[in-house]
């Protein structure tokens, strides 16, 4: 995979990385959306997304608080992987903390992660007993200490990030992220402002949730029985139950049909739109809970959609707006 630049940063990254909130190992309120994944699978899921071109891996304190990042740590390191060798990105929970928590977590996070160095460092959530400009100041202050190479946020607003990328600027550090739902099934950043933002000041979108917890893989829509089996809460969304489904459904043969036409799977087309449609704008973070899924993750930049089927799901996703 070709790499492109994170932000205006130096760091380049694939166009698809790995998302490791499954690795969270079941616990805590936010890792309870996933079973456990056993270390030797873990290890599989690490390796097949390397195996195909993947150099970088999301995770945060927040997965199974830093469970997630020592398993992605352990998986690295017994697959001989040196610090540099792979980009590492976490992230600092801010519900109910001050600016202060940021420094004074920074040494669990590193050591969580050791012996990987934190290549960017990301703000979970806008929600924080704390101003932007007091986030801002402490994240440079780990970046010009060295412990942090790069800063982003998660979920923030085009309003919110625009305060962000400004606070930071004051300081020399740009902002070189803002990590959001994004996929085929939710395209609320092309219309509430954050994606003309991003690419306005040169901000890297990276898309989580690219797949729609699996809806547009097409297996639910295949056999809705699969629903029911799955743990965690997903199947209590809107877009699970039947009048979802159906809206969907349209979208969902189309992509069906663009995979067949490159002899791919439905999942690696909806990957791939993400990742190419705004040109180097946006990355995709696709989890994975078995080798398999990670081969297909890493699969989806080996083709080019036509003009024409680009315009298609472009159009037919118009309702997720």
């Amino acid at each position: 995979m070709n790499l492109r630049r994170l932000g205006r940063s130096d760091v380049e990254i694939s166009p698809i990385g790995l998302g490791c909130w499954q690795f969270s190992e079941g616990s805590g309120l936010v890792g309870a959306f996933w079973e456990t994944l056993p270390a030797p699978l873990v290890e599989e899921i690490v390796d097949a997304s390397l195996q195909g071109g993947i150099n970088w891996f999301d995770t945060a304190e927040a997965y199974g608080d830093g469970r997630s990042e020592r398993a992605l740590a352990a998986a690295l390191s017994r697959l001989g992987k040196k610090p540099g060798d792979v980009v590492v990105a976490t992230k600092w929970q801010p519900f109910p903390r001050t600016a202060a928590s940021i420094g004074a977590t920074i040494g669990a996070r590193l050591a969580a992660l050791n012996p990987y160095p934190i290549d960017l460092h990301q703000i979970h959530q806008p929600f924080a007993l704390a101003t932007v400009e007091a986030q801002a100041n402490a994240m440079a202050d780990l970046v010009e200490a060295g412990k942090i190479k790069t800063v982003g946020v998660s979920n923030f607003s085009a309003r919110r990030m625009r305060a962000m990328h400004a606070a930071l600027a004051r300081r020399g550090v740009p902002l070189v992220s803002n990590q959001m739902r994004y996929s085929l099934m939710d395209r609320k950043i092309e219309s509430n402002g954050v994606l003309a933002a991003a690419k306005e000041l040169g901000i890297t979108i990276i898309a989580y949730s690219p797949l729609a917890q699996g809806l547009l893989s097409g297996k639910f829509h295949e056999d809705p029985s699969l629903i029911k089996s799955r743990v965690g809460p997903r199947k209590y969304l809107p877009a699970f139950r039947a009048s979802g489904m159906e809206k969907s459904r349209p979208l969902i043969e189309e992509l069906r049909a663009c995979a067949q036409a490159h002899g791919v799977t439905s999942s690696q087309v909806a990957l791939n739109w993400l990742a190419t449609f705004h040109g180097d704008t946006v990355v995709v973070i696709p989890g994975a809970t078995k080798r398999r899924h990670a081969e297909e993750n890493v699969g989806a930049m080996g083709f080019t959609l036509t003009p024409e089927q680009s315009r298609r799901l472009e159009e037919l996703s118009r309702g997720y707006l």
